[in-house]
């Protein structure tokens, strides 16, 4: 569908120059991380040519793509909103039309980084997670503020997120060799010594709470002890909010002298995406364990 039939459909006026490229046209279920490879490049060759960009995209894995992109295209001059439906915008009552009529009127305020922009909300892009299958309130801000939110037809701008260089460059090197394991009682060691066999080159765990490894009758904290040297073993958790602190209890605190890393208060979405970004760069867990601890682009605050 092309753009201009995409506007006509939601009734809504744009003052400017809008072009369009039709870039990957699958259920955003199918999307891979050679897309979002895909996607950053194509950014970044149009980077300097537009006051904004507007990427449209299916909601399943919009907050990983939002993610990723945040990584591999550090400091961006322009704002880069990623917005998509619940209804497609063919249908009746579809939600299409407000998410895009937000995404441009963010754009119009000239705010730089990578964002989400949804149900009236405008979220950072390595903060936002879907929580909810079939509202049309899917995506929140997990422990960070909305940075604008429409009101009345009105964008205002709540919170300008911090970065770390005005500098804009790529870095799109990535290892998609990351498995993630939910943590349920009973489950043993032997599914770490296994990925390990098969290839994989970082784990993450998602664990209760605020965080820790069970080591009652069971051997999965003595192989992560084990296998921590080897490869980054992560630790994130079930809950949306708050994060993990692996200080708090004596099982975060026996994990954290197993060699476990906290994902601290980062969204799933990040830690899985941030965990690929830094194997394409480096398999040295020190070193990993380092750069997950670090804020690169304002997925973390605590990262105990």
């Amino acid at each position: 569908m092309s753009v201009e039939k995409i506007l006509e459909l939601s009734k809504i006026k744009v003052n400017a120059r809008i072009d369009a490229v039709d870039l990957i046209k699958v259920d955003s279920t199918l999307i891979q991380p050679p897309d979002w490879e895909l996607l950053a490049k194509r950014i970044e060759r149009e980077i300097w040519n537009y006051d904004g960009i507007v990427v449209t995209h299916g909601t399943d894995t919009m907050a990983y793509t939002a993610s990723m992109i945040s990584f591999m295209l550090r400091n961006p001059p322009i704002p880069i909103v990623l917005t998509g439906s619940m209804l497609p915008i063919t249908e009746e009552n579809s939600d299409a039309p407000l998410n895009l009529y937000t995404a441009f009127k963010f754009v119009e305020l000239g705010v730089r980084g990578v964002y989400i922009a949804f149900n009236g909300k405008v979220m950072l892009g390595t903060r936002t997670s879907k929580i909810r299958s079939m509202s049309f309130d899917a995506f929140e801000s997990i422990n960070y503020p909305l940075v604008a939110k429409l009101t009345n037809g009105v964008i205002n701008l709540l919170h300008i997120p911090r970065f770390y260089g005005e500098e804009f460059f790529s870095d799109i090197a990535y290892d998609p060799r990351v498995l993630v394991i939910k943590l349920i009682p009973g489950l043993s060691g032997d599914i770490i010594r296994e990925a390990w066999r098969l290839g994989y080159r970082g784990i993450i765990i998602e664990g209760y709470g605020v965080g820790g490894i069970p080591y009652r009758n069971t051997d999965l904290l003595s192989v992560i002890s084990e296998l921590s040297s080897r490869m980054p073993i992560i630790l994130t958790t079930q809950a949306i909010y708050n994060g993990v602190d692996l200080k708090r209890y004596k099982v975060g605190r026996i994990a954290l002298e197993a060699g476990v890393i906290s994902a601290g208060d980062m969204t799933k979405e990040a830690t899985i995406t941030k965990l690929m970004w830094i194997l394409g760069h480096t398999k040295e867990v020190e070193k990993v364990k380092e750069l997950m601890k670090k804020n690169i682009a304002g997925e973390l605050t605590r990262a105990s």
